[in-house]
């Protein structure tokens, strides 16, 4: 397998997990300054990492979620909610599994991170509701039960 074939397959993955429209952006944007940077997220984060078979696409985006709220790295993160909660396969993570990946961060990375991670969310959960068929209405926290379950 040669490095163009690393490339290669790192691109369908990447397209896979962020969406044709992204990674097509970013590939146009890229000039001589970072094609070289380009191809190497390319070749090794998106070949040689989420290629792995240890885990399922749908792990390594909350892992990725996880990671970037820590790190408030707000940019990356919007778009993994984005991409997490349209993709077109089984790595989709409903808005319920989102909320619990946003709660459990909240603990270990912290009160203000989750609350930046839930105003973002929500906000692409507005534009996206009607896309992925998610109602996103009112409701009293009064009334919330962490302990009922998703819903």
């Amino acid at each position: 397998m040669s490095r163009q074939d690393d490339f290669e397959r790192g691109l369908a993955n990447r397209r896979a997990v962020l969406g044709d429209e992204w990674v097509q952006r970013s590939l146009d944007r890229a000039t001589t300054f970072t094609a070289d940077y380009q191809n190497m997220i390319t070749r090794y984060a998106w070949h040689d990492i989420w290629s792995r078979p240890g885990l399922p696409h749908k792990a390594r985006r909350m892992m990725v979620l996880a990671v970037t709220l820590s790190l408030g790295r707000w940019e990356e993160f919007e778009l993994h909610v984005r991409a997490a909660l349209t993709a077109a396969d089984d790595s989709r993570l409903t808005p319920d599994e989102l909320k619990e990946v946003l709660l459990q961060n909240a603990i270990y990375a912290g009160v203000p991170a989750a609350n930046t991670a839930f105003n973002l969310a929500q906000a692409i959960l507005r534009e996206v509701a009607a896309q992925i068929g998610y109602d996103l209405a009112p409701a009293d926290p009064r009334q919330a039960d962490l302990f009922a379950g998703p819903g």
